[in-house]
């Protein structure tokens, strides 16, 4: 027998270690409540990482299975539960940040130290993050050059389901289960037994079922005019994909052939370049490879700069602005749309995420951090490497990052990307029946015309033209340049 130790990885089709564990021997399926884990997690991922526990769980049950479930230190819970079951091998697949690296070196020790074997396998990203390299041999810090290597490589394919009689039947396991200490079969916890409570956000579906209907969905239309529709928050063209390969409920392997399905089909679709819009979206999967690998080579970005500036950036960071900004009561439409977005679904439209961001860091001069964690507060989909990259993007402290000097006007991004207004709407219902050109019109308006208009709606809190030009002022001083030039 062999345990197979679940992590990012809620799914039993396209698992590269299960299935490599099935191929030798019968599998045990495990997934241990690391308390290191949970200590840096919040409301929304617990409660979306419980559902996807609950449909792995379903998916073993359908296989005449069951899901092991640990609470405590995997590294005394793995050896522990390996030697009651008397399996050869603990198996599992690779997790690519710093935590989870030194976790994993951790558990290797302690199982050599039990001498039980152990194997780790490449399974989350189709190509991993040391793997792809500039002509010098160093890790890629400019995406466009990352992509097209990363476009050119070939891709595995997905791997095959493990048949029911590959794995254990744990029933047959019960005396031995009595004694495996804190792994029970099947039992999920709730979240308020974790320390955490349920959210009021809609975290959304969870599993392999849903994932593979949204990607099924997302690719029978919507992808053929991805390129053109991405950054309309408003039409809803977008994948939603996010949370379920965040939890690994669908393979990236399975993914990336089905978008190689679209490609052939895209020939005979009647949309303009739609073979451009299904590459635009691979290309938003290699985004997220390119910042695992970011992450991989550089863990110390979650806390710090990726870019060191001589002086350093002298954030103004002002509370009540910061505040105004999570609530979504800045004044500025689009802006608190997002922000009430976050809050009411644990999402943000893709388009959306760069315009709050860019607002908090060069309108309000807030350090970028303060976003990142609110984010990794509250989004269902959250990942270190992805948000990371976005939040330093957006503050041009990133690798490949906006350029500082690029700030966007959240008027006419609003203007621009939602010109009828209709996702504004949706998430601030002071602004409900405003007529669009008031709604992004707001900030040349009058006091009485705001009143007339939404008295409920608030005043912008700053004006971004002149926070337009401190920012500019700010990077400059930071870069040791004059700011007066």
């Amino acid at each position: 027998m062999e345990l197979f130790w679940h992590r990012r990885d809620l799914r039993v089709a396209d698992n590269v270690g299960l299935a490599a564990a099935t191929d030798r021997s019968a599998v045990a399926p495990i997934f241990v409540l690391d308390p290191d884990v949970l200590a840096h997690a919040s409301d929304v991922r617990v409660r979306r990482l419980l559902d996807g526990l609950a449909t792995l769980r379903d998916a073993y049950r359908d296989r005449r299975s069951d899901l092991l479930v640990s609470r405590g230190d995997p590294v005394r819970v793995l050896p522990a539960v390996a030697d009651d079951l008397d399996a050869e091998r603990v198996v599992w697949n690779r997790d690519y940040s710093g935590l989870a690296r030194e976790r994993d070196a951790a558990v290797r020790r302690a199982l050599d130290e039990e001498g039980i074997a152990r194997e780790a396998h490449h399974d989350r990203v189709l190509h991993e993050p040391d793997s792809i390299r500039t002509n010098a041999g160093d890790p890629y810090s400019v995406y466009s050059y990352y992509w097209k290597k990363w476009r050119d490589r070939g891709k595995d394919s997905p791997v095959p389901t493990p048949d029911p009689g590959d794995l254990a039947d744990l029933s047959d396991l019960a005396d031995a289960l009595e004694t495996a200490g804190p792994a029970t079969v099947g039992d999920l916890p709730t979240s308020e037994s974790l320390g955490f409570v349920e959210p009021d956000a809609a975290v959304g579906p969870a599993g392999t079922k849903a994932a593979r209907e949204r990607l099924d969905d997302f690719l029978g239309d919507d992808v053929f005019g991805y390129e053109d529709d991405r950054d309309y928050p408003a039409r809803r063209t977008t994948s939603r994909l996010s949370a379920f390969l965040k939890y690994g409920e669908i393979g990236i392997r399975e993914v990336y052939a089905a978008t190689e399905e679209a490609m052939e089909a895209a020939a005979d679709r009647s949309e303009d370049d739609a073979e451009g819009s299904v590459e635009e979206f691979q290309a938003q999967l290699a985004w997220g490879e390119f910042y695992t690998q970011v992450l991989f080579h550089n863990p110390e970005v979650v806390t710090e700069n990726y870019k060191q500036y001589e002086a350093g950036i002298d954030w103004r960071d002002d509370p009540e602005e910061i505040s105004a900004w999570k609530r979504g009561e800045t004044g500025y439409p689009i802006v608190d749309a997002g922000m009430r977005q976050l809050r009411e679904e644990a999402y943000v439209h893709n388009r959306v995420r760069m315009i709050v961001a860019s607002f908090l860091t060069k309108d309000l001069l807030a350090d970028w951090r303060h976003g990142y964690d609110h984010f990794r507060e509250r989004l269902a989909d959250h990942e270190t490497g992805n948000d990371n990259g976005g939040w330093q993007w957006a503050a041009s402290t990133g690798t490949d990052a906006q350029p500082y000097f690029r700030i966007f006007n959240p008027m006419t991004q609003g203007e621009r990307y939602d010109p009828d207004a209709e996702y504004v709407a949706e998430h601030v219902p002071e602004l409900r029946g405003v007529d669009p050109e008031v709604v992004h019109g707001w900030h040349e308006l009058s006091a009485t015309q705001r009143a007339n208009a939404a008295p409920e709606y608030p005043d912008p809190i700053v004006d971004h033209s002149t926070r337009r030009e401190r920012a500019l002022a700010m990077y400059k001083r930071a870069r040791g340049e004059d700011p007066d030039e």
